[in-house]
């Protein structure tokens, strides 16, 4: 505990060097991105620009900045409905949508995350458990490794933007509505990390192990279980954490054909019909938060099960 609790220093600082870093690149370029609107507004609250407005609407961005640098910086960060929303701007929606909304309202960021996490969840055991059967027919049978696996890689190559819609209206037509249909999407997205990463983690032991193994008669399954699983288990905790971010964009994108009114793909609908960028990006922001969530609690799982089993200290 003492050298972890010593070592948090050394760690934590560059990470918040490269956020401050952003979060200055991401201040710069609100100006460029929200000058041209700020300079209008400026103009309709009473300031006097040297050009004419209809001169001002045909110029860039970053010309208007350049020209009434006073006017682009004073209006870029306080729009109402900009190109770009400034940092503050993004953590006062998520604030507002989270500690300031009852977690039963519509408004309520953590009230959309939860209806995204139910598909989110119950695909990536679809998906997950799907990876982990294929990858161990794979190890074990040279007729899958040949036929399943290069479908299994080809299915990846097809858009979700594209298949997505065609799921929900062909489970649609037969009356499956609901979770099913964007937790088969999240499946689709989660399965293929789980494959690979267990194939590689189930083929890991070394022709010594194995040969060990069948010194002792053991059989397959045994060796399975014994061998192949354990020293898997890394493997497959690496592609759990690439699977369930993908099975979260899954369930977002799974909303978005359907024209939903609940779940954090509705709250992206909502932001685009509406023009109001400042919830996109809320939106955004706190779907990274819950899979960065996600995420941290497999990591968790991970260093537990690992620490128990004596592979990690």
């Amino acid at each position: 505990m003492a050298l972890w609790l010593r070592g948090v220093p050394g760690t934590v600082a560059p990470v918040l060097a490269v956020v401050a870093a952003l979060v200055a690149l991401w201040y710069l370029a609100c100006i460029p991105m929200n000058a041209a609107q700020s300079a209008l507004d400026a103009e309709r609250a009473g300031a006097t620009l040297s050009t004419s407005a209809s001169e001002r609407r045909d110029m860039a961005g970053v010309a208007v900045a350049l020209a009434h640098p006073a006017e682009a910086v004073a209006g870029a960060f306080a729009q109402e409905r900009p190109r770009l929303p400034a940092p503050h701007q993004v953590v006062a929606e998520l604030w507002d949508t989270t500690v300031g909304k009852k977690i039963t309202s519509k408004r309520s960021l953590v009230f959309h995350a939860g209806i995204t996490l139910g598909p989110t969840l119950l695909g990536f055991a679809i998906g997950s458990t799907l990876g982990i059967l294929l990858a161990v027919g794979i190890v074990h049978s040279r007729v899958m490794d040949l036929s399943v696996m290069p479908w299994a890689i080809a299915s990846q190559t097809i858009p979700i933007l594209a298949i997505a819609p065609m799921i929900i209206v062909v489970l649609n037509s037969v009356g499956v509505q609901g979770l099913l249909p964007k937790a088969i999407i999240s499946a689709y997205l989660s399965f293929f990390p789980v494959t690979v990463g267990m194939v590689k983690g189930l083929r890991a032991p070394a022709p010594a192990d194995l040969d060990l193994m069948r010194t002792w008669n053991a059989s397959a399954l045994r060796t399975l279980v014994s061998l192949r699983l354990p020293m898997a288990l890394p493997y497959l905790f690496a592609s759990l954490k690439i699977a369930v971010a993908a099975a979260l964009v899954g369930a977002i994108i799974g909303e978005l054909p359907t024209g939903a009114v609940r779940g954090l793909g509705a709250r992206l609908l909502a932001g685009s019909y509406y023009g109001q960028t400042i919830q996109i990006w809320s939106a955004l922001f706190g779907a990274a938060i819950v899979a960065a969530g996600l995420v941290a609690l497999l990591s968790g799982i991970e260093r537990a099960t690992l620490a128990k089993m004596g592979l990690r200290r």
